[in-house]
């Protein structure tokens, strides 16, 4: 038998298939379906649905899976370092210790030690739905990365849960591992503890400015109560704090008020919305301004005023953030040389402060100095003079921009009128002999904004004067004209570039420009005027030699540019004009530094404020003495202190400031200025005169009388200026002062009547523009004074 299997045969009508034929189920075979078409070009490009769905299921499965392993591995951790702040220690530029700034102000309390007031206050500033929500806020925290990314400030987006998580668990630091941490511990804190504790240990842990850690301290820092007895309207102040503690701290930076006013609304704008205040509450509710001064001890002196001036540079610089100060262990070496700081304080103290009477003199109380010194060439704060204590008058007197610098801001209308090629009126160039109407009240001309007439200080009429001379007696008449002249939009932008900033409060392109209401800081004025004697190359100022971390890591400051804010000449020939100052003018009580200088007094509004910025070749240094209540903050006007009828900039601040400076440059080499003048400084440029007049009018004397105006020298009025004495006609002293009108009255010189002869001994005859002899050609009218032409001082 045969087991070989057999090949099968073919059944009938089988035909073989030839090569590349298709085979294909019968179209309507049943139980089969159609297959559908392979999609083509474009179309292969978009996912299917099931493509679609595939990878949304995968993306879940990931985040769950993510979100599994996150939440097993990252643990609560104990209370980190940052609990227990560390100190940061502050040095002078030679190592020495300036300052540590201490343990951490805190005092923990719980819940029920927290008023009502102000626990919902904070919630309406930081987390509304705090009760209602889950530990974290996933839109919020996609919509603050927008934010960020978008450039509209750093946006947090953290509830109350996560930031007390950041401040009680984990570091400062604005890192992508740092926020995960964060998040997943937030998920488990809400689960464990009720919102009752995290939002206590929130409280306790927040920091509010002043040193103060949690809301017991602050409220002590702040209003000097227990956190139980804050009101609305203080717990709502303490909550807009955690938005920027040291920014809204309206008595560090008053300057700042309306930033802190308008997040103080908006708190309790909030309070109304979340039904914790009635809206009748709300409309009876005042601004409950802070304490003036509530320090810790180790900040005592100047250290709490340096200290918070640096801090504020490294964050304005943004060098380090405000948080990571907080957290401490930080070693930073200033520029401040502990010599120089101390000559400062002494020379405050020895023309200030160890003459005042509080007791007798009410004024006396009123009485603060600031003062700022700088390295013109580096740029480095080498002095600075903040208050008497920091732990009594909390103001930083140095930075602080809320007093009218007065007319220490006229030789930038000079330095802008050089730099620009201005004009008068009438076409001539400006120097510091062009000569100007310095008659009191006169109306600038050509200023479209309105009629603007300044005073001259105490009423003076000077008449025909020359730029030097109206620098000498800082004329208001005669800067709002050149300001005019110059246009105030231009001596604005001078003003900026050499160091005044932009947002200066009342930095205005007017003409007032030229009599100084803004309010920039000493230390600012100190910045521009640096820039002077600098020739006119600007640096920004620097307060920090190094930083280090934890004693070893080494914190990247920026590098210091310069650049040629305003022309070498620009800046030269005002110095120029502000030696002339020093030397004969309002500022003479400078000359006791022993240096050639060049300097500028000012007196603000009502006598507010006197100051005087002056510089010689290395070293610029501004000082201003004003007047505030220490209770209130208020400013005050210093009539009478001291025992003075009044405090002007060639005073006290003239002399602090030359006390200062010879100690500070004990043993430097007198050092001249090497100035590169303007061209045709040199030359007179005198008003054209009128062919309408028969006689040119006098208004006042130049060179000649007696005459007070500006800035008076802390002796009184000024004497006469090259022409004041006639010969053999006697002095026109015990005369009185002339006053330009028919002639005035001046004993043992003669009564001068309507251009007639000087009798009694007078030297010559003036008659309707006569000459008098060793006077000077007297171009006078009706006998009056007249205005001498010739040498200008």
């Amino acid at each position: 038998m045969n087991d070989q299997p057999q090949p099968q045969q073919p059944s009938e009508g089988w035909a073989p298939r030839e090569p590349g034929a298709a085979t294909a189920a019968a179209p309507d075979a049943p139980g089969k379906k159609p297959k559908r078409p392979r999609r083509t070009g474009w179309r292969r490009l978009i996912p299917t649905w099931r493509m679609v769905l595939g990878a949304f299921v995968t993306v879940v499965l990931l985040l769950v899976g993510v979100f599994a392993l996150g939440y097993y591995l990252v643990k609560i951790p104990a209370a980190n370092s940052a609990a227990i702040k560390q100190s940061n220690v502050y040095l002078y530029a030679d190592g020495s210790q300036l300052a540590r700034d201490g343990e951490v102000n805190r005092e923990n309390v719980t819940l029920e030690l927290i008023s009502k007031e102000a626990q919902h206050a904070v919630l309406a500033a930081e987390d509304r739905d705090f009760y209602t929500e889950s530990a974290v806020d996933p839109k919020a925290m996609v919509r603050a990365a927008w934010n960020t990314a978008m450039g509209k400030g750093k946006q947090s987006g953290s509830t109350i849960t996560q930031q007390y998580v950041k401040n009680y668990y984990l570091a400062q630091d604005q890192t992508v591992t740092r926020k995960a941490k964060e998040f997943f511990i937030a998920i488990k804190l809400d689960s464990e503890k009720s919102k009752a504790d995290i939002l206590e240990g929130y409280l306790n842990t927040s920091y509010f400015g002043r040193n103060a850690y949690g809301i017991q301290a602050a409220a002590q820092a702040y209003y000097g109560v227990d956190a139980k007895g804050l009101t609305a309207a203080q717990g709502a102040y303490l909550a807009a704090l955690l938005n920027a503690p040291s920014e809204y701290d309206v008595v560090a930076h008053p300057e700042n008020k309306p930033a802190a006013l308008a997040r103080w609304n908006y708190v309790l704008d909030g309070m109304v919305k979340k039904k914790w205040l009635t809206a009748a509450d709300r409309a009876g509710t005042k601004f409950p301004e802070p304490r003036q001064t509530v320090i810790a001890a180790g900040m005592s002196g100047q250290r709490g005023y340096i200290v918070k001036a640096v801090n504020d540079y490294l964050t304005e610089n943004k060098i380090l953030d405000e948080d990571a100060l907080n957290a401490g262990g930080y070693r930073i070496t200033t520029t401040l040389q502990k010599s120089k700081q101390d000559s400062f304080v002494k020379a405050v103290d020895d023309q200030v402060m160890d003459e005042l009477d509080k007791k007798n003199r009410k004024v006396d109380n009123y009485v603060r100095a600031g003062g700022a010194s700088i390295d013109p060439k580096s740029g480095k704060v080498l002095a600075m003079y903040g208050g008497i204590d920091y732990t009594k008058q909390y103001y930083n007197n140095a930075t602080r921009r809320d007093y009218q610098v007065g007319s220490t801001f006229k030789p930038f209308v000079f330095t802008s009128a050089v730099q620009n090629d201005s004009t008068t009126q009438d076409g001539r160039t400006i120097t510091p002999n062009t000569v100007y109407d310095g008659t009191n009240k006169r109306p600038v001309e050509g200023w479209e904004g309105g009629t603007y007439a300044p005073e001259n200080e105490d009423q003076v009429s000077y008449g025909d004067i020359s730029v030097r001379t109206a620098t000498d007696k800082s004329v208001n008449s005669v800067y709002a004209q050149m300001a005019v002249d110059v246009d105030p939009e231009k001596v604005m932008k001078t003003a900026v570039d050499l160091g005044v900033p932009s947002d200066t409060p009342d930095l205005n392109a007017s003409p007032s420009i030229a009599l100084g209401p803004s309010t920039a800081s000493v230390l600012d004025m100190a910045e521009a005027y640096a820039t002077l004697a600098n020739h006119g190359k600007r640096g920004t100022y620097r307060m920090i030699e190094s930083i280090t971390k934890d004693g070893s890591d080494v914190v990247d400051l920026p590098e210091r540019k310069t650049w040629q804010a305003v022309s070498r000449e620009a800046a030269d020939t005002t110095t120029s004009m502000l030696q002339s100052v020093v030397e004969g003018g309002t500022g003479t009580a400078a000359q006791a530094a022993g240096r050639p200088a060049a300097g500028k007094t000012g007196t603000a509004e009502n006598d507010k404020a006197a100051w005087f910025a002056g510089y010689t070749p290395n070293l610029a240094t501004v000082v201003a003495v004003m007047g505030q209540d220490p209770d209130t903050g208020v400013h005050k006007e210093l009539y009478g202190a001291l025992g003075q009828q009044r405090i002007n900039g060639g005073g006290y601040p003239a002399q602090i400031w030359a006390q200062y400076t010879k100690a500070a440059l004990k043993g430097v080499a007198v050092q001249d200025f090497d100035l590169r003048i303007q061209p045709g400084a040199d030359e007179q440029q005198l008003p054209p005169a009128d062919p309408d007049e028969e006689e040119p009018a006098t208004a006042g004397q130049d060179n000649g009388g007696t005459t007070t105006g500006g800035e008076e020298p802390p002796g009184g009025t000024q004497g006469q200026d090259n022409g004041g004495t006639t010969t053999d006609g006697g002095t026109t002293g015990d005369g009185g002062t002339t006053d330009g009108t028919d002639g005035g009255t001046g004993t043992d010189g003669g009564t001068t009547t309507d251009g007639g002869t000087t009798g009694d001994g007078a030297s010559g005859t003036t008659g309707d523009g006569g000459t008098t002899t060793d006077g000077g050609t007297t171009d006078g009218q009706d006998g009056g004074t007249g205005t001498t032409f010739g040498d200008f001082p």
